[in-house]
């Protein structure tokens, strides 16, 4: 029998990663505006998981320094969250709030007191609610909003914060908001969604000007994007272009124009084929051109298996990316028979290798990868969760990412989806992520058997496994 190592850097990123509306509660505290999940949750409370809304969630905003603690205990020395817009200036534009700048101060402070590095987000799908009613991403004037947004943040935080994010997982708002019906504000329409999208990237392009005028001192930023490899079913043409197709959906349409500075061509062309083009200004294409990023956070949790369409689209459907591949369940597939997603760690490191020889090889790190678990406490044994599935999981996409990183990619760091237990949007607490849990009645943190393995290789940098 033969020993493995897996070995990673000693200035490797080990952490985890959250957001503002899923752990902060204190939702009416503090002088925070309401943003679209609140008001979501009051109109229609039915389409949250056992009803559980975002008032409460995890409560970070008043134990954040016992949070931060066991970050340290268990091995962090990154993390990252993110700033909600609506506690930071409450309606979107005007007055920043002070107390919400007092509060991210703390968290930030304690962070590096604590040893671990605050990487931070500025847009988690969480627009302030004022905003949404004037269109939201649709609204061309709320992209001047968030970059004067962003700016403050810089400004108030980046002496201290070096590592900056733009959006997390922004085609997911395009997708759950305005094509298929599961964020507010659930419209379904592929036109207003294309320009959603487009008006997401003039607002990051915008941002980070922002952040590049201000010339903060080693300061990096970037975009999250989950990437999620397109496989066909088969080698025939014509399901390697319905792959390619979703692929230029669902990745390209926002990694090319935040790597590269600009837009596929051929997913120009379909969208004008279809005369689904969005609305453009002149010098929007040097905005985007002059405006890269620095580093990529990469979210991976499943890969997307396609194949060629079997039925032709119904012709008075709505238009849909959908019209133009199905999806396709691969035999013997292993799968999170809880979230309904397939398991196949090698995404990782597909996607590295396609940012190594496409994308300039750009710094980048997973910024998010992780295995949501109903009933958890079904595994409690000794008072501790014996989450082995989680550490399994973890341990096996580290594998593909450590033989992407000896191929020369420029992977820098991992972070697990998620910290302590959070809310998962409509989801609420249905699945469970985290390395430690939390009792929803007395909101008590309990470390996870993952949150000791985590520490111990995070100690080491590294793990060791018998062939």
């Amino acid at each position: 029998m033969t020993t493995q190592q897996y070995q990673f850097p000693k200035d490797f990123w080990w952490g985890s990663a959250t957001s503002a509306t899923q752990i902060e509660g204190a939702a009416d505290e503090g002088g925070r505006g309401k943003n679209i999940w609140d008001y979501w949750y009051e109109i229609e409370p039915e389409r949250f998981h056992n009803q559980v809304g975002p008032e409460y969630t995890s409560d970070f905003y008043h134990r954040y320094q016992e949070d931060i603690a066991l970050m340290k205990e268990y091995g962090h020395n990154s993390f990252r969250f993110s700033i909600s817009w609506s506690r930071l200036i409450p309606g979107g534009t005007g007055e920043v709030n002070q107390e919400a700048v007092s509060f991210y101060n703390h968290v930030i402070d304690e962070l590096i007191k604590q040893g671990i590095e605050p990487f931070v987000n500025l847009f988690h799908f969480d627009m302030p609610l004022e905003l949404q009613e004037i269109g939201g991403w649709e609204n061309r004037d709320v992209t001047d909003m968030y970059q004067q947004y962003a700016k403050t943040a810089f400004e108030l935080f980046g002496d201290r914060v070096k590592k900056w994010f733009t959006f997390n997982e922004p085609i997911v708002p395009v997708e759950g908001g305005y094509l298929y019906n599961f964020h507010y504000p659930n419209i379904v329409d592929a036109k207003r969604a294309f320009q959603v999208a487009y008006h997401t990237i003039i607002a990051h392009a915008k941002a980070v000007k922002a952040f590049k005028e201000l010339d903060i001192k080693d300061g990096k930023i970037g975009i999250i994007l989950n990437l999620t490899p397109s496989y066909p079913r088969s080698d025939h043409p014509a399901d390697k272009k319905a792959a390619h197709i979703a692929d230029l959906f669902f990745n390209r349409s926002f990694l090319d124009p935040a790597v590269l500075g600009h837009y596929p061509k051929d997913l120009i062309q379909l969208l004008a084929e279809y005369s689904h083009l969005p609305h453009t200004k002149d010098g929007d294409a040097a905005l985007i051109k002059e405006n890269t990023i620095d580093l990529l956070g990469v979210n991976y949790y499943q890969p997307r298996r396609v194949k060629a369409k079997e039925h032709l689209p119904n012709p008075h459907g709505p238009f849909m990316p959908d019209w133009f591949f199905d999806n396709y369940e691969m035999p013997g597939r292993r799968m999170n028979e809880y979230r309904g997603w397939e398991i196949y760690e090698k995404g990782i490191y597909d996607i590295m290798i396609n940012l190594k020889d496409n994308y300039h090889n750009i710094d980048s790190f997973i910024s998010e990868n992780g295995m949501g678990v109903q009933n958890e406490e079904r595994f409690i044994v000794d008072g501790q969760i014996q989450d082995d599935y989680r550490i399994t999981f973890i341990r096996d996409h580290l594998k593909w990412l450590h033989q992407a990183m000896e191929e020369g990619c420029h992977a820098r760091g991992y972070h697990l989806w998620t910290t302590m237990d959070n809310w998962s949007w409509a989801n609420a607490y249905k699945n469970r992520y985290g390395f430690f849990s939390v009792n929803l009645e007395t909101k008590e943190r309990t470390p996870k058997k993952s949150a000791h393995w985590f520490k111990r290789i995070s100690e080491v940098n590294g793990f060791d496994e018998e062939k």
